[in-house]
């Protein structure tokens, strides 16, 4: 059953060499359940609200599965959080989830994909700045960029909440279709 296995929020604004001088790209976990309205987590923030944030992009959602495939990338540990992310969620092909499709996570909770992630020069840096160069191009090319959410109806979230994925739109493009830069090959092996 696919399930949340951390909730993240913002643990510290941090300096940053981007126009608006601060990212909030540094979520960790937190313990018990949280508040989620239609602008987010509770206590989460967005430092550049011209480009993260908004009702289209209340929640991101990262998958374990493709943390661990850039564990193996990088050849380090990558903690819930690490990605920007919300929320980090279990078996669920998040990368495959069509925009439209509803999903209810915990007992009240629901949300609607909206976009995927369009990765950044600020998640660059966060990544390893000059040692990772072309980061976003790589992030992107390998398809595992993970889903925005509206939020439908505002509930509570925690670690070990189940996913249900309530409607899919038959006819709705995948997170990752037409994303430029996509390997078709990473794309399809998803």
């Amino acid at each position: 059953m696919p399930r949340v296995i951390a909730v993240c929020v913002v643990h510290d604004l941090r300096p940053d060499a981007g126009t608006v001088g601060v990212t909030a790209i540094d979520k960790r976990p937190v313990e018990g359940p949280m508040k989620v309205g239609p602008y987010g987590v509770y206590a989460d923030v967005q430092a550049d609200r011209k480009h993260h944030g908004g009702l289209d992009q209340a929640v991101y959602v990262y998958a374990e599965e493709d943390a661990r495939f850039w564990e193996g990338e990088l050849g380090r540990m990558l903690a819930p959080g690490f990605f920007g992310e919300n929320l980090r969620v279990e078996g669920l092909d998040v990368n495959a989830a069509r925009v439209g499709e509803v999903w209810r996570i915990g007992a009240t909770l629901e949300v609607q994909v909206t976009s995927p992630r369009k990765p950044c020069q600020t998640f660059a840096r966060w990544v390893g700045g000059d040692d990772e160069r072309g980061w976003v191009k790589r992030f992107t090319r390998e398809g595992r960029l993970g889903p925005y959410l509206r939020v439908l109806t505002p509930g509570e979230v925690a670690a070990g909440d189940e996913i249900t994925v309530l409607s899919v739109p038959d006819d709705a493009p995948t997170v990752i279709d037409g994303v430029p830069g996509v390997a078709r090959a990473a794309a399809s092996a998803l």
